[in-house]
């Protein structure tokens, strides 16, 4: 089970607080006092913020703001922006209608706001085609710059040959 965040009502331990809330007149008060002016409304006393001097407690319903605050946590879940990398396969031999084909895919992809990573798989003895795989991705790099930018630029990894590829950011 989850500890809460907030201590509420006797859980509070310190002499003086500083009290704040709707249907109350905020400034310094006794914990006891603080606490008997939110049982006479009903609600419940929060510490919101421990480290201040006196700590700030606020008088709320304990429950609807756990419930709201589950609920804006949630909402910036939703919002952040999942990374979706997008593969690209070459060959060494690949072309240029199908280089042209599969840049817009990656132009597609990118607009989206995915990233892509554009590789060049050597089989066998086409390794020794490193060359034309390095002017592959150039190429390739060049057909879509107006739409995203080469990240660090080419590397080899074993049998591939790799480059990563970001959207531009549109401009405001």
């Amino acid at each position: 089970m989850a500890k809460d965040s907030h201590r509420t009502n006797h859980q509070i331990r310190v002499k003086e607080v500083r009290l704040v809330g709707d249907n109350v007149e905020n400034g310094v008060y006794s914990r006891d006092e603080a606490f008997r002016k939110a049982e006479s409304l009903g609600l419940d006393l929060v510490e919101i913020s421990p480290n201040a001097k006196p700590p700030v407690c606020k008088i709320i319903d304990y429950s609807k703001f756990k419930y709201e605050q589950k609920k804006r946590e949630k909402e910036l879940k939703a919002k952040a922006s999942k990374t979706v990398v997008k593969e690209i396969r070459f060959g060494p031999n690949t072309d240029k209608h199908d280089l042209d084909f599969k840049t817009k895919h990656a132009i597609k992809f990118l607009g989206e706001g995915n990233k892509v990573k554009a590789y060049v798989h050597f089989h066998g003895r086409t390794i020794i085609y490193k060359d034309r795989g390095k002017q592959l991705l150039k190429d390739f790099a060049e057909n879509i710059k107006e739409h995203g930018k080469v990240e660090g630029g080419m590397r080899v990894e074993g049998r591939r040959m790799i480059m990563f590829i970001s959207p531009n950011v549109p401009k405001k």
